[in-house]
């Protein structure tokens, strides 16, 4: 009887020791988080959602986290679109971003998601954060980061980017505005930032110099709220740096400040640029643009030095901007620091 009960204490203890190291394994792929080294953002949590299959987000958004972590001192999480069978970075599956409960302890929200249709346990981890009070920076087609066309009936079905219940969804109510269109030739012309007259002092402009990318300059109707235009979009007549200016298309804002006053009345700091093709990311200025929004949105603007370091963190290789175009067969793991 004796032996009995040992020999099932024993199985019990060895099955719950599996089941800890199982789910230890399936929480690894969720997400990978790089430890901050030195810096002024030590002992603060950036959390990075990532979730788009057109501008590579998943290509952008670690090496985002790495000049972040490495130059920086902040601690990211990256929480990508991951397959469910085969627990790959999978931009195609929509339903699906593993470990959104991180958003619990972090401390900045930075997004790239584009036409996400997240079940309601993990869409509510976001929605508790943005009516946390807590900063949230956007990136391109965060504006329209939301497309419920299943469960239409669902509580989080007003995110929609073009919901009538909640106009425009969290695109135009959290970042100021939702997709409208492509003012700039897609793939034909390129973008020149700006700075926006009266903000050349603006702490998240410190140490630009030039702003250059392959990204399409958005269209946009009324930015919403307080929103307040940072860099203004340069339509170009081609896909290179030196190519000059289209004249018949005016400046249109890339990059605004703007604050979020979420359900529970908190009020945040956001940020946000239509600005994200992985290419993009080429650019020193656009690099810095970033890395100071974070500063700033956490409120450490203080800490931001004349010129912040942005330098890359081993190699950036993103592959072109495009459906399905992404890199095949990585998981989160594969993003760790060197």
């Amino acid at each position: 009887m004796n032996k009995t009960k040992h020999s099932i204490n024993l199985f019990t203890l060895v099955f719950a020791l599996l089941t800890f190291l199982l789910a230890g394994v399936v929480n690894a792929q969720s997400g990978i988080v790089l430890r901050g080294r030195r810096g002024p953002g030590k002992g603060k949590h950036i959390v990075f959602v990532i979730g788009d299959d057109e501008y590579r987000s998943e290509d952008l958004m670690p090496q985002l986290a790495k000049i972040l972590a490495v130059r920086q001192g902040f601690k990211c999480t990256m929480l990508f679109a991951v397959n469910k069978e085969t627990g790959e970075i999978d931009p195609r599956t929509l339903d699906n971003i593993p470990g959104l409960k991180t958003l619990e302890k972090a401390d900045l929200m930075v997004m790239f998601l584009r036409f996400r249709e997240l079940p309601d346990k993990q869409m509510k981890y976001i929605i508790d954060y943005t009516n946390s009070g807590k900063p949230i920076i956007g990136l391109r087609t965060a504006t329209h980061a939301f497309n419920y066309t299943k469960n239409k009936k669902g509580p989080y079905a007003k995110y929609t980017f073009r919901s009538k219940e909640l106009d425009g969804g969290y695109g135009r109510q959290v970042f100021g505005e939702t997709w409208i269109n492509h003012y700039g030739h897609h793939n034909v012309e390129s973008t020149r930032g700006l700075i926006a007259k009266g903000m050349k002092n603006h702490p998240i402009v410190k140490g630009i110099e030039d702003i250059w990318g392959p990204s399409d300059v958005y269209g946009l109707t009324t930015l919403t709220g307080d929103s307040k235009p940072l860099i203004m979009g340069q339509v170009l007549s081609g896909m290179e740096p030196k190519d000059k200016p289209n004249p018949d298309k005016k400046l249109v804002p890339v990059a605004w400040t703007k604050t979020y006053t979420g359900e529970k009345g908190k009020s945040a700091r956001v940020f946000t640029t239509t600005m994200g093709h992985s290419f993009d990311f080429n650019s020193e200025g656009f690099r810095r643009l970033l890395v100071n929004a974070c500063f700033w949105a956490m409120k450490m603007e203080d800490k931001i030095p004349a010129k912040s370091n942005v330098d890359f963190v081993g190699e950036y290789n993103p592959n072109q901007i495009g459906m399905g175009k992404h890199k095949k067969g990585l998981k989160p793991s594969d993003h760790k620091l060197k």
